[in-house]
Parts: C-alpha cells; sequence; structure tokens
C-alpha cells in the first residue's frame, strides 16, 4: 500500500514531547507512572520501554519518536519509563529490586529467585526477586489495569541489548518488525522466563512482541529505530497482514 510520507514534527520544536499524557498509577517510591494516549483514549497497540532499569536507551529512543509526531497523528498507547525507580538507581530492578518482568501473574510464577546477566558474554548469575507473589509490585499491578482499561490488540514491549524481535506467537507484527529492524526473528528466547510480561499476554491471547535493540551507541539506535517506532505509533505497520 503506498501512503503519503509521515509529516513529522519541526526539527526546532522536538525538544519537548507536547502529547497529553495520563497517570495510570505510582512506583514504589511514589513516581507516576505515565502514558501518552491518543485522542480517543483507546488504542490497539501499547508500546513500553524500560520495564528493566538497566535498559533505560530504550526510553530515549520510544521518546525521540513519540517528540517527532504531530498533535493528533499518535495511534498507541506509549509508556516511556515502566520502572522509574529503577530507572533512577541504573538497576534492573525496582525499588525493591523486584524483576518487574518476572512479577507477572502467569502460570508458570515461582518464588525463587531470577537471574540475569549484565554483559552479552557474562554468565546469568545476578539475582533478583520474583516478587513475594505474582503482581506484588505496584508498577506491574498497574500495567495490568491499564491494560485492562485499554484492550490493545498487541504490546510491543522494547529491551536491551540481546538485538533480537521475540514472539512467541509468530505475528504479522513480530515478523514486519524483525524485516524493518533487519533484526533476527525468534519464538523462543532461549532461557525460562516464569512470570515475564510475554506469558502472562501469552496465556491471554494478546499479542506481545519484544523487540530488543542491538548493543550500539543511543546515536545508531535512534537513527535505527526511531523511524519504525514513528511509524508504529502512527498505525502505519499493520497489526495483521
Amino acid at each position: 500500500m503506498n501512503r503519503e510520507p509521515q509529516q513529522m514534527v519541526e526539527r526546532r520544536d522536538r525538544g519537548v514531547i507536547r502529547h497529553a499524557s495520563s497517570v495510570y498509577g505510582a512506583s514504589l517510591e511514589g513516581i507516576p507512572l505515565t502514558a501518552y494516549l491518543p485522542d480517543t483514549a483507546g488504542a490497539e497497540i501499547v508500546i513500553l520501554a524500560s520495564i528493566h532499569g538497566d535498559e533505560a536507551e530504550t526510553t530515549v529512543v520510544v521518546s525521540e519518536a513519540l517528540r517527532c509526531i504531530p498533535l493528533g497523528d499518535l495511534q498507541a498507547a506509549v509508556i516511556l519509563c515502566g520502572n522509574p525507580d529503577g530507572t533512577l538507581r541504573g538497576t534492573r530492578g525496582n525499588g525493591r529490586g523486584v524483576d518487574l518482568n518476572r512479577n507477572f501473574p502467569t502460570s508458570n510464577w515461582s518464588p525463587d529467585s531470577v537471574f540475569y546477566k549484565s554483559r552479552a558474554n557474562d554468565a546469568r548469575d545476578i539475582a533478583l526477586s520474583p516478587g513475594v507473589q505474582p503482581a506484588s509490585e505496584p508498577e506491574t499491578s498497574a500495567i495490568l489495569s491499564l491494560l485492562e482499561r485499554l484492550k490493545p490488540h498487541a504490546v510491543v514491549s522494547l529491551h536491551s541489548a540481546l538485538a533480537c524481535v521475540d514472539d512467541a506467537g509468530a505475528s504479522h507484527l513480530g515478523r514486519r518488525l524483525a524485516d524493518r529492524s533487519a533484526l533476527p526473528f525468534l519464538t523462543e528466547i532461549g532461557y525460562p522466563t516464569p512470570g515475564s510480561m510475554g506469558t502472562w499476554a501469552g496465556e491471554r491471547g494478546l499479542n506481545l512482541v519484544t523487540l530488543e535493540l542491538e548493543d550500539a551507541s543511543l546515536y545508531t539506535l535512534k537513527d535505527r529505530h526511531v523511524p519504525i517506532l514513528i511509524d508504529l505509533m502512527t498505525g502505519r505497520i499493520e497489526l495483521e497482514g
């Protein structure tokens, strides 16, 4: 389908976000959790960055895309930072040291510690808590409530830096994002993810695509992914084929 080029905010005006935001909850330490919503207040897709606080580059890339979109053209719900307490600390977990992406109410949630690695070639040996119970953390329960209210058809969650598109449902949206980003398309990430948002979504028939940015400078990541995210936020990437 041929479309007119996407109109953009003038470069001089991209220093601030002009889209209206809505508070959908608060972090453990009381920081407002905000989402930028279309004028209709509904959204077919939710874009989520920085559910892991040590992946702040996802917030920067998503923010730049959002700041390029004129008022009235936004069609997605955009969460710039799902874990503000962790982002301010530079930690993967939230203010209580919980990995929010292992805190969702799934059939495979476990109270056992979860482990991650801080470098691509490191061992997965740094422990975090999945929470005392599923959805024990205010950030998790707030996202769940927002999704219940918006009832989107898909969620795109940005992470780093595994350099892939992970989509257990092998959806049209996931394949389009992989094609556009030239990243490998995976239907399995290769290690257990009990209590993850992706597992939670899959158990409920909600399409969730994980866009794992590559290990690159912020300038490179913005050059590569901002145009894709602009098209995603303005409905120029179809959810279904």
